[in-house]
Order: structure tokens, then C-alpha cells, then sequence
């Protein structure tokens, strides 16, 4: 009995991350240039539906915090998976650097 249930906690485990089938890029805050953040990093985790639509987006972490936070909710609101017909989550870490 033990064995199987470690062996479904494994295939568990090993699931693929589903396929990306459009990425919308966030757009650097301008409160951020005005604020002279020039960096900074985003780590999200999603809640896709059975047909590969974002539904909701949780930021895990954020540095400096909060300030790339609406910008990367927004854009990956907009992201889409392929469909494989059941609810999933995928975790992303977006990164930021100001263009010169």
C-alpha cells in the first residue's frame, strides 16, 4: 500500500507544465522609472482552466515588492495554455531591467 502511494505522489510530481500558446509581455511600470527602480523581479503562480485560459494569478514573490506586482497580474491574465481538458497551476518568474 505504501509503495503506491508514493509511486501517484511521484507521477504527481513529474506532471509536464503545460504549453504556452501566447505570452503577453508586462510592461515596465512608469511608477518604477519615476520611483528609479531600474530592476526587479516577479515570481507569479497561475490558475489555468480546462481550456488553457489564465483565472487567476498569485504573486509568490516580488522584488522590490509590489512594484511590478499590477503589471505582471495584468499581462499574465492575458496569457493562454494549451487546453488539456483539466484545471492546472504553473508558477513563472518574470524579470524586469529598464532599456537604456
Amino acid at each position: 500500500m505504501l509503495l503506491l502511494c508514493c509511486a501517484a505522489l511521484f507521477a504527481i510530481a513529474v506532471q509536464a507544465s503545460p504549453k504556452v500558446v501566447k505570452k503577453v509581455p508586462p510592461e515596465f511600470p512608469r511608477e518604477a522609472t519615476q520611483r528609479g527602480v531600474s530592476a526587479g523581479s516577479v515570481k507569479a503562480k497561475l490558475s489555468i482552466d480546462a481550456e488553457g485560459k489564465v483565472t487567476e494569478v498569485s504573486i509568490m514573490e516580488s522584488e522590490p515588492p509590489r512594484v511590478f506586482d499590477r503589471a505582471v497580474t495584468r499581462a499574465l491574465m492575458e496569457w493562454r495554455f494549451e487546453g488539456n481538458g483539466e484545471k492546472q497551476t504553473h508558477e513563472v518568474k518574470l524579470v524586469f531591467k529598464a532599456e537604456d
